[in-house]
């Protein structure tokens, strides 16, 4: 089977499940693109763990981990199977690589199942999660993303889920996409995206002292770490592509990549 590419998503506020906007679109155009996948691991960043444990859930719920939004968001089930199988067969990777990783029953944080429900409408295709290590840094993801790689070649999707930009305090809720979108956020963003398409690797994992503004955008690194998981598990030399060249509500980068493995 070839090596599916890897993926990095933006999944902004939860309300893009009720008000996909051009990001929905953009995002079912970018799963249309790609080779269908027989699972997918998702790397949130809305599982933060200790360990890069993972998730062999047969039925994962949907969780609706967030307070204070409107109430049919609630109401939204992404009933897509679990892969346990995949899951044992990622622990087996991560535990072989040295990192030390634990089997959960854990379900799909909106992380997960908001990008997937526009990406995979069906719910169809089995899914399960890997646990994002806030605090550890770009390099120890890029690890995980490595250890995974080998599932690319299996027919599995490996997608890393947050955001380009993620600075909750300064959101402009009023604000359409690209709307009133400050130069901090665009020269991050476009920092990013530039050292991703040239592939420099030793930038991006050294961005919080490299990049313009980076504490900014990312006052914690929970939102950003999910990126380096694809970004490994594609590898050097990998060919990036930027999609859903987007902000919402000012500030909230909704950058999507598609990572191709050098060949």
């Amino acid at each position: 089977m070839p090596r599916l590419p890897s993926v990095f998503v933006s999944h902004g506020s939860p309300t893009l499940a009720l008000d996909p906007g051009a990001t929905g679109r953009g995002l079912a155009s970018l799963a249309a693109a790609l080779p269908r996948p027989k699972a997918i691991v998702v790397a949130s960043a809305h599982w933060d763990a200790p360990r890069p444990n993972v998730s062999a859930a047969v039925h994962p719920e949907t969780i609706h981990d967030f307070h204070g939004f409107p109430r049919p968001l609630y109401e939204i089930r992404y009933p897509a199977p679990g892969a346990p199988e995949v899951a044992r067969r990622a622990h087996e990777l991560l535990c072989a690589a040295g990192l030390d990783a634990a089997l959960e029953g854990r379900g799909l944080d909106h992380g997960a199942w908001v990008p997937l429900a526009f990406m995979y409408l069906q719910a169809d295709v089995p899914v399960f999660q890997v646990a994002i290590q806030d605090g550890a840094g770009p390099a120890h993801h890029y690890r995980v993303g490595e250890a995974l790689a080998p599932l690319a070649s299996e027919g599995v999707l490996i997608l890393g889920s947050g955001s380009a930009t993620h600075n909750l305090r300064e959101v402009r809720w009023g604000e359409g996409e690209n709307e009133g979108v400050p130069d901090w956020v665009r020269e991050f963003r476009a920092w990013l995206a530039d050292r991703l398409e040239k592939g420099d690797v030793e930038a991006l994992l050294d961005y919080r002292s490299r990049a313009p503004h980076a504490a900014r955008n990312h006052p914690t690194e929970d939102h950003l770490v999910p990126l380096f998981v694809p970004l490994g598990a594609a590898g050097a030399g990998a060919k990036i592509e930027r999609r859903n060249d987007l902000v919402t509500f000012g500030v909230l980068g909704m950058d999507a990549f598609v990572m191709q493995p050098a060949a």
